[in-house]
């Protein structure tokens, strides 16, 4: 399968204070922060507006669970369901079902180290 990630969906971490970090993100690096931290527009090859999440969680967040890090990335991916049929095949651990959302369908894996990290076949349109 070609193309298995398309690019960073987001970046995602624990922190005790989420609002007090996204306040000094917006006051000292010019992040346009919202509650869910900032989002970063661009557009793709084809000339498609797409996203990139930056994301502060409260630091008991269940979100990142059965991983214990810190941090979770997210990749975008062209063919979620492929894609995760295939990594199976290879042996990675998928975590949870598919969820599907009007901004795109998520499925879940861990890496070697434990790291959980979020795939995300986006529909960039749906946040315009």
């Amino acid at each position: 399968m070609k193309n298995r990630v398309t690019g960073l969906g987001g970046f995602f971490f624990k922190t005790k204070d989420p609002d007090k970090i996204k306040e000094w993100y917006k006051n000292h690096l010019g992040l346009n922060t919202d509650p869910y931290g900032c989002t970063f527009w661009w557009k793709d090859q084809e000339g498609n507006d797409c996203s990139t999440q930056w994301s502060p969680m409260k630091e008991d967040t269940p979100y990142f669970e059965p991983s214990k890090k810190q941090f979770m990335m997210n990749f975008r991916v062209s063919n979620l369901v492929e894609l995760l049929d295939v990594l199976k095949k290879e042996g990675v651990t998928v975590v949870g079902e598919i969820e599907e959302y009007e901004y795109g369908k998520f499925g879940w894996i861990l890496d070697p180290e434990g790291n959980k990290l979020e795939l995300w076949e986006p529909i960039d349109k749906a946040f315009l």
